[in-house]
């Protein structure tokens, strides 16, 4: 079996082992998840770039010192050091920028009245572009914890656990924060007058 087809553990192994096929293969696999994880975070090309290329130093660093613990997902534990050096960052430079708008894995905008289920009915397109722009500053009104996991649930359906190892909290925090969050975007579409179906 060609060495692109095996799964991240084993070429984690492969690569500790000195093969460094495996960490090319194991780069371009998470990649694209990676690198839209920061962009959401950060909203700028340039840091983006320097924020993926920082992660998988640190990466090949805890992996060349034996510091990676199988204890979960590799793209988990991946997007757990890029999400850490975000924050650093921010807390570094006092401040914790928000995102402004909401992005799938392609870098293209997408809207949350599919996991919402808003009921639009006989809106108007002019109301339905209204609606979309209320509900992108609503998510951008939660609590941080709060935002975050809706975005890594909605638009990077990441399960609960993942969601929990990125963010190191645990499951019951992470399915407590969505829950939350969703119980704030309904009492604020409430305030809206938007009619939703949560």
């Amino acid at each position: 079996m060609s060495i692109q087809y095996l799964d991240d553990n084993h070429l984690v192994d492969l690569y500790i082992k000195g093969n460094e096929e495996a960490l090319t293969i194991l780069i371009k696999r998470h990649k694209q998840k990676v690198y839209s994880c920061i962009y959401l975070l950060v909203r700028n090309r340039t840091l983006t770039e320097d924020f993926f290329q920082d992660t998988f130093v640190k990466v090949i660093q805890s992996l060349k010192t034996g510091s990676y613990y199988e204890d979960g997902k590799f793209s988990a534990w991946v997007l757990r050091i890029a999400r850490n050096l975000v924050i650093d960052y921010f807390r570094k430079n006092k401040k914790m920028r928000m995102v402004p708008n909401i992005v799938n894995e392609d870098g293209e905008e997408v809207d949350i009245f599919s996991i919402l289920k808003i009921e639009d009915g006989e809106r108007s397109p002019e109301e339905k572009v209204h609606i979309k722009k209320t509900i992108r500053s609503l998510i951008e009104e939660l609590p941080y914890e709060q935002k975050e996991t809706v975005i890594m649930r909605a638009y990077y359906d990441m399960s609960f656990k993942e969601i929990s190892e990125v963010t190191e909290v645990s499951l019951n925090t992470a399915l407590g924060r969505m829950r939350y969050a969703l119980i704030n975007l309904k009492k604020m579409m409430e305030e809206q007058e938007i009619e939703i179906s949560l």
